[in-house]
């Protein structure tokens, strides 16, 4: 077992761990233990595509960090104005250390499976809950590396040394703050709630989680007074509740020598907030990983329930029983698979709050009369957002081993399976997203743009359909395992998403002309309708309630 650089690191704060009574020689033997096996473990989708790749496919995933890292740099060259530049920074570094955290991370933090081989020893649960978050804080630090290396390069030449030291120093206490403030809010969850209710309030809370940092987002910048490309801070006390003013206050009150009493007291929340989170956390850690076996039992049985309304939608949207069954069977495990929902929901938050989002900024230079009359309810195109990601991920699920029920199974026609899937996506995640921003916006601006939302819906249909088409890599649906979802599909989903951009010009242009949004209209229905015979094309006949024999389905 070789040594990692990461533990020789670790071990200069020997005393500092023996001192919170973390045995730490056991520690370091879990970490050590952990460490290998993260760089013995071979992705499946590797074994799939014919390709074997040793070694940490995270460490090799690295760069993409370093890619969004490029969005930093403009608030580097904003002059002299810290506050505003440093704030803004923090807040996207915040931003992406906490999705990491929580998509990533938190099933490490929560994991169980370890139990039955460490609770056999004499090792104490501080040592153990103390080896699972340095085992997150090292490779949130590389995420933190990557994410941030070249900018605190640039910053060195541009704004000197003492510059990039508090920036050093604030990536650290920021990296702290992260994974000790999501640990205690699982703590918390575990204290109040057990069984399989505790299991889908965890999952709630990282869905709320992942919006709050949009909306947070969103709320940083409102702090500021931009005009003219002037910008200037003006304190209000409920400053203190956003935490990248605290890590911009230090940078203006040190390189600016603004000393204001807010500014001292921004940079004091700075520094103890992550070290009081660390006592607090430090004195629960046994009470973290004793709630913790909680995940292990089911106090309640569920009776299995059915759904009247996904019953309706399957007798609108189906037209065979078989059709109908994976309609049915799709909807169960949209809303019982806890990990699809951790990456699925955050995108529909977001489908939902951006579109509002931009309206509301808007509202800051122009009245609502104003908004009215133009076309900014264009900006509905934003829900269409989760089209990519979501069909993508329709593939993985949790249970996946159970995907071999399909090849066993007398299915006349393989493609009703994702039809159904598809259908399942758009009535019972797009359509309610949509419809509530139709109310909204239908309300700002009128009933005129009817037409128009009828015309955003029909296009939605139709880029599932593109996207199902380039995105198909497996027969059957929730039928690969989640956890190496994030090596595919990463590119395509990006150009996926820049298909919205050409059906808004379209709807632009269609816009120009008269009666051209009623013409573009039917063109999209055609379009939907030659489209989805030919991507879930009837090659069996199949009798309602008598499927065909797999021969004569062409299988």
């Amino acid at each position: 077992m070789r040594e990692f650089q990461s533990l020789k690191f670790i071990a200069l704060f020997k005393g500092l761990f023996k001192k919170f009574g973390v045995d730490y020689e056991i520690m370091m033997l879990i970490l050590r233990i952990k460490l290998t096996m993260d760089e013995r473990r071979v992705p499946t989708v590797f074994n799939e595509m014919g390709k074997k790749k040793e070694g940490n496919q995270f460490l090799k995933s690295l760069w993409i960090y370093g890619l969004y890292s490029l969005l930093l740099l403009p608030f580097l060259f904003l002059g002299d104005n810290y506050i505003f530049g440093m704030s803004v920074q923090f807040g996207i570094i915040l931003f992406i250390l906490m999705t990491s955290m929580i998509s990533d991370f938190s099933s490490v933090l929560l994991d169980v499976r370890d139990k039955n081989v460490l609770q056999t020893k004499p090792v104490d649960k501080k040592t153990i809950t103390a080896a699972k978050t340095i085992h997150i804080l090292i490779y949130m630090s590389f995420i933190a590396g990557a994410f941030v290396a070249l900018p605190f390069i640039v910053g060195i030449f541009r704004h000197g040394i003492v510059f990039s030291l508090i920036f050093l120093v604030e990536i650290v206490l920021t990296m702290l703050l992260v994974v000790v403030f999501t640990s205690l809010l699982y703590l918390f969850v575990l204290r109040y709630f057990d069984g399989e209710r505790l299991k889908d309030i965890i999952n709630y809370v990282q869905i709320v989680l992942s919006l709050g940092l949009v909306i947070g987002y969103q709320v940083l910048i409102q702090a500021f007074d931009i005009a003219n490309f002037n910008i200037e801070y003006v304190f209000s006390p409920w400053h203190f509740l956003i935490p990248p003013i605290w890590y911009g206050a230090p940078f203006e009150m040190i390189l600016n020598g603004n000393t204001a009493w807010y500014m001292i007291a921004f940079t004091g929340l700075a520094v103890l907030m992550p070290i009081l989170a660390i006592l607090i956390y430090s004195r629960l850690m046994p009470s973290f990983e004793r709630n913790l076996e909680k995940l292990l039992s089911d106090t309640k049985a569920r009776k299995p329930s059915r759904s009247l309304l996904d019953g309706l939608w399957a007798k609108l949207l189906c037209r065979t029983k078989e059709e109908r069954v994976f309609f049915r069977f799709s909807a169960l495990m949209l809303k019982k698979e806890r990990e699809f929902k951790l990456k699925v929901f955050p995108n529909v938050g977001l489908a939902l709050v951006f579109p509002i989002l931009f309206i509301f900024n808007e509202l800051r230079i122009r009245s609502l009369a104003d908004i009215s009359e133009g076309n900014m309810y264009l900006f509905i195109y934003f829900c269409n957002i989760l089209i990519p990601g979501t069909i993508f991920m329709l593939q993985f699920a949790g249970s996946y081993k159970g995907g071999w029920i399909f090849k066993a199974a007398p299915i006349a026609r393989e493609t009703a399976a994702y039809s159904a899937a598809l259908k399942v996506f758009l009535s019972k995640l797009y359509l309610p997203i949509f419809l509530v921003l139709s109310i909204v916006y239908v309300g700002i601006f009128s009933a005129r743009i009817l037409p128009d939302l009828a015309a955003v819906l029909a296009g939605a249909i139709l880029q599932s359909l593109i996207t199902y088409r380039v995105m198909k890599d497996v027969e059957f649906p929730f039928t690969r395992s989640f956890e190496f979802s994030q090596d595919q599909g990463t590119a395509r989903n990006l150009s996926l998403t820049l298909i919205i951009g050409a059906f808004v010009l379209v709807h632009f242009l269609a816009r120009s002309f008269d009666y051209g949004i009623y013409v573009y209209l039917v063109l999209l229905v055609v379009a939907i309708f030659v489209v989805w015979r030919k991507t879930f094309p009837e090659n069996a006949e199949v009798e309602d309630g008598k499927p065909a024999s797999k021969t004569e389905a062409g299988m």
